[in-house]
């Protein structure tokens, strides 16, 4: 098997890169977020048009989430087998089409199969920003690139309810499609002009069509999957990730119905995290200058840890919502550090075969994150169970750092 760099070791990149990448690879990374966020303001709307409930309209946004992980699998191996640019496109005119289309949906049925096509496309677009950020730049600069992004992205979910309800206010849920549609159309020549003209730094990293039996799908996948030491990265963005998703799904209930808050408060306490997040991120870019990217993670899940427990803590005695807010802002904001360097970490593992390691780690992140936040609504909606759930997920990746990550464990594959 090739062996594979050390990230804790890895030289950062010389090679400097247009101050537009960033900000278009967010734009990008963006579109599945403003998908999942701007018509859940529409649900009712859609609903009293298509003749269902609003529980059978929110069952497309399950389908969603389960559609973008698929999407992902595909979509990695084949940037791989073929060009970058071929599946960045595709994946955009599937999405804009299939946009397009739902603004012209009268059945429940229709609404949910052309959610899971637009869904499909989406996944090809995610899955590639990690293999195009590592086509590009190594070592540190990765990282403080997936910061810039992450520092984006952190945005798109918190203005896209908003966003979704000046849009029907103006067009109706049809408007907000229209809109998607026409962003993914945007983005084609953005991509084409700032991403995609720039050479991957290496050979290595450019994808070669080929149709040998080393390149075929499974060969890709069992290429990653046989590259041991990324592996524990694959755990640590899943269950991470999920804290927040277990966090998100039961926001309104947490400070609306146990602290018993207004909806105006609600909005300013959940916005409190996203504040944590964006101070963490920079503070994060700040320490990758003087940081291994792998040292800055484990600090960061560390202080993931300590804010569950904390939070375990108010939750047993019982403290007001101004006690446990610090708690859960720790929790949740440690994700702003976790996610870059943890996916930059990851990807410097493969500097051939970088769509197929993506794909991998987005279909596990949405996949495991999707599947816990769903069953976690099947348990007693209590405060108790919620923050127990989240300590279990937190838990287990302290458990990857102690069993995977420690300076005893690091080795190349």
């Amino acid at each position: 098997m090739t062996r594979s760099p050390n990230p804790a070791a890895s030289p950062p990149a010389s090679r400097s890169y247009s101050p537009a990448l960033p900000l278009v690879l967010a734009m990008t990374m963006a579109l599945g977020p403003l998908a999942i966020d701007a018509y859940l303001p529409a649900f009712p709307q859609m609903a009293r048009e298509l003749g269902v409930g609003v529980s059978d309209v929110s069952r497309s946004l399950s389908i969603y989430i389960f559609a973008l992980a698929l999407g992902q699998l595909v979509g990695g191996p084949l940037s791989d087998q073929w060009k970058r640019s071929r599946v960045m496109m595709a994946g955009l005119a599937i999405f804009a089409l299939a946009s397009l289309a739902i603004t012209q949906v009268e059945s429940l049925n229709s609404l949910l199969v052309l959610r899971a096509v637009q869904a499909f496309g989406s996944g090809w677009v995610m899955v590639l920003i990690p293999a195009l950020v590592r086509d590009r730049v190594h070592g540190q600069e990765a990282a403080k690139l997936f910061s810039m992004i992450g520092l984006i992205m952190v945005v798109a979910p918190g203005i896209a309810p908003s966003l979704g309800t000046v849009l029907l206010s103006l067009g109706g849920w049809h408007g907000i499609f229209a809109f998607l549609a026409v962003y993914a159309l945007c983005l084609m020549p953005l991509q084409a002009r700032v991403v995609l003209r720039t050479p991957p730094v290496e050979a290595d990293a450019t994808p070669r069509p080929s149709g040998g039996h080393e390149n075929s799908l499974l060969a890709r996948y069992r290429s990653v999957l046989t590259t041991r030491p990324a592996l524990p990265h694959l755990a640590l963005q899943a269950f991470a990730f999920s804290v927040m998703m277990l966090f998100i799904t039961h926001a309104s209930f947490i400070y609306q119905r146990h602290f018993d808050r207004s909806e105006s408060v609600f909005s300013l306490l959940f916005g409190a995290n996203i504040v944590m997040m964006l101070v963490v991120n920079l503070t994060n870019r700040a320490l990758l200058n003087r940081f291994a990217s792998r040292q800055i993670l484990v600090a960061c899940l560390s202080l993931q840890f300590i804010g569950v427990v904390l939070l375990c803590l108010a939750t047993v005695l019982n403290v007001s919502v101004w006690l446990f807010l610090p708690a859960m802002m720790m929790t949740i904001g440690a994700q702003g550090g976790i996610a870059p360097n943890n996916q930059a970490c990851y990807m410097e593992y493969f500097g051939r075969n970088g769509g197929t390691a993506a794909s991998l780690m987005g279909a596990t992140q949405f996949g495991i994150a999707g599947t816990l936040s769903a069953l976690s609504t099947l348990l007693p909606e209590t405060l108790g169970f919620v923050i127990g759930a989240m300590f279990t997920c937190s838990l287990i990746c302290i458990g990857v750092v102690v069993l995977a990550l420690r300076p005893g464990r690091r080795r190349t594959a």
